[in-house]
């Protein structure tokens, strides 16, 4: 059957279209990540279907059709609104998987705390919006805490273009935290997570550079690491716009 290479899995390696489903490499973490996937697919958290290993060895899902968020952007603040509900949905059926002691996690930026599993990457780039709004690339699933991984999304979908207006940025990330249903001290602790998430990513680019840790290495070169830096400053500096928003709403 024909394949058809795939845009991304910059960390998973190289990924492909095959009929109705994608395939990628098979990792050591794989089995933890799809026990997770099958768990939240159980609580009705909708997210590509398993399929299962295929004659390469390779890991056979689902394939869901639709566009790319981040090849949508601006997102509507309604939409943004539906994000952020979903993302709250994944933490909440999260809650109740308890992975055996023996799980495999690769994550390549370690969390504060474990105190559940998350997906640890959901942005505009692992959206799929059609028929269907799906969360894909659940590689890098590894325990975390509802706080980290809601600043990554929170930044990523809202506060992720320093040539945005502060305060059209801010209206953005309310209508995201307000779809999460965030409480006081969610929003209370989020802009300084956001700044302390953004710069750790630029972080891992730049020491990858430094030490020629593949992908991220290229990825530096490869204008992500201008990109995580100038986010990661205009984060940090507008905190200040984001905790005022925040706080009102």
């Amino acid at each position: 059957m024909d394949e058809t290479v795939l845009g991304g899995g910059n960390a998973s390696g190289r990924v492909v279209k095959v009929g109705h489903t994608v395939r990628k490499p098979w990792a050591a973490s794989t089995p933890s990540v799809v026990s997770y996937m099958a768990a939240l697919r159980d609580a009705g958290v909708d997210l590509p279907a398993v399929v299962g290993r295929d004659e390469r060895g390779r890991l056979a899902t689902e394939y869901v059709p639709g566009q790319l968020a981040i090849d949508r952007f601006p997102l509507r603040r309604d939409e943004l609104r539906r994000v952020g509900a979903m993302v709250r949905a994944i933490h909440d059926a999260s809650t109740s998987f308890r992975p055996p002691a023996d799980a495999v996690w690769t994550t390549a930026i370690p969390a504060p705390d474990g105190e559940m599993v998350c997906h640890n990457d959901l942005a505009p780039w692992n959206l799929i919006v059609g028929e269907r709004w799906v969360f894909i690339d659940w590689d890098a699933a590894a325990p975390s805490t509802r706080l980290w991984d809601l600043a990554y999304a929170a930044q990523a979908f809202c506060v992720n273009d320093p040539g945005r207006a502060p305060s059209d940025a801010a209206l953005d990330l309310v209508a995201f935290v307000d779809g999460y249903d965030a409480d006081a001290e969610l929003r209370a602790d989020l802009p300084t997570a956001m700044n302390d998430r953004a710069l750790a990513m630029y972080r891992l680019l730049e020491s990858s550079a430094r030490s020629g840790r593949e992908p991220w290495a290229s990825m530096f070169t490869d204008d992500h690491g201008r990109h995580w830096q100038d986010a990661s400053a205009y984060v940090g500096r507008h905190r200040d716009v984001w905790a005022v928003a925040l706080s009102r709403a």
